[in-house]
């Protein structure tokens, strides 16, 4: 007989969503530069790292105590005190000092990551999940808009519920908002698939505030519009006929035709030395530019570059069912899915934050 699924996903722990063949944490060390970090994205293919430093001498972000600890005899000899995305480096290279970011570009590579940490918004705080936690705890915290969080796997605390600020332990891994959405979506849950099966809309996970930048943008004006909103990525959509339409500000996209998109991931792969040539460009420009100039400057295959380069637009309707969204979300590896309408034209964005809410939301209300 099959156990109800919200009693089970009250016993499964974040132990449970781990995956089996996840791999060690990848970090960079607090005095590594811009340069040695973004080198580092690269190589691992990863969107974020946790910075480690000796312990002792830095307060957390956030005021958090994550502490690596010799297992044997308990000595600490390290202390994570914080996360560095590819956002919080892009931002750093456009600034607040009215350059257009490619001015003294190498000196502002040249600078340690830990000067970094705290400046946007998703590394204010460095978060922990006990293995312990229950899944909808995991799922609460994920809901508010944390992406990821590090997980200790051989904690001396236990049963915690939430989030901790103190942790040690031998070794750390990292859970994400999509490792979380990967495990729901494989369970197989009748309260789960009735869930899915209802329509974003119905559901309340489509938002109508979509702010995007226009194909005529440049890139490093992107980037300080995506800097001062806090966002990750922004629809790119056809550019008005009218001349007094601003292209170096967010604009309202709803109702506009959606041409692309723009992340900040999509620079992860750019050579710095090439960095300063395209940030001045039109974010149409760069999607060509990527595909064009990255396989020689790289050194990854044309096969693997055509996949990041060619920014297929993820879309769904406002009657798409939430299990299609998710599909496609965790398909095409991407965070949020634009909604649009019969023409094309942009009407709002699902976003893993919102899956995630309306998700627990039902499952706490379902009789």
């Amino acid at each position: 007989m099959q156990m109800d699924s919200g009693v089970k996903l009250r016993v499964l722990k974040v132990s449970d969503v781990m995956p089996a063949d996840k791999r060690r944490l990848v970090e960079v060390p607090y005095t590594a530069t811009l340069a040695h970090t973004m080198n580092a994205l690269v190589a691992n293919r990863v969107v974020a790292l946790p910075v480690a430093a000796p312990p002792g001498k830095w307060i957390g972000a956030g005021g958090s105590m994550i502490l690596e600890a010799d297992k044997q005899t308990g000595v600490v000899r390290k202390h994570y005190i914080g996360m560095v995305t590819m956002l919080d480096i892009l931002a750093h290279i456009a600034g607040d000092d009215g350059s257009d970011g490619f001015d003294h570009l190498e000196d502002k590579m040249s600078v340690h990551v830990s000067a970094l940490i705290g400046q946007c918004l998703e590394t204010l705080s460095l978060w922990t999940l006990n293995p312990t936690t229950s899944i909808l705890d995991c799922m609460e915290v994920f809901s508010k808009g944390i992406h990821r969080a590090l997980v200790p796997m051989d904690s001396q605390v236990e049963n915690v519920a939430g989030v901790e600020l103190l942790e040690s332990a031998s070794c750390y891994q990292m859970i994400t908002q999509m490792d979380l959405l990967k495990f729901l979506k494989e369970k197989d849950s009748a309260e789960l698939q009735a869930i899915m099966s209802r329509s974003v809309t119905e559901l309340g996970a489509m938002s109508g505030h979509v702010f995007g930048v226009t194909d005529r943008t440049r890139v490093i004006d992107a980037i300080k519009s995506m800097r001062a909103a806090s966002l990750l990525a922004v629809p790119v959509i056809e550019a008005s006929e009218t001349s007094d339409e601003c292209h170096s500000t967010l604009v309202d996209g709803k109702g506009r035709k959606l041409v692309g998109t723009f992340s900040a991931t999509d620079l992860r792969g750019c050579p710095i030395s090439q960095l300063r040539a395209w940030l001045p460009v039109s974010v149409m420009e760069f999607t060509e530019k990527l595909s064009s100039d990255l396989p020689q400057a790289a050194g990854h295959s044309p096969d693997d570059l055509s996949r990041s380069a060619t920014r297929e637009l993820v879309t769904c309707y406002a009657d798409s069912p939430l299990w299609e969204t998710v599909d496609k979300a965790l398909t095409k590896h991407v965070h949020r899915v634009w909604v649009v309408d019969a023409m094309g034209l942009l009407v709002g964005l699902v976003t893993l934050t919102d899956i995630i809410r309306v998700i627990r939301d039902s499952l706490l209300h379902e009789p």
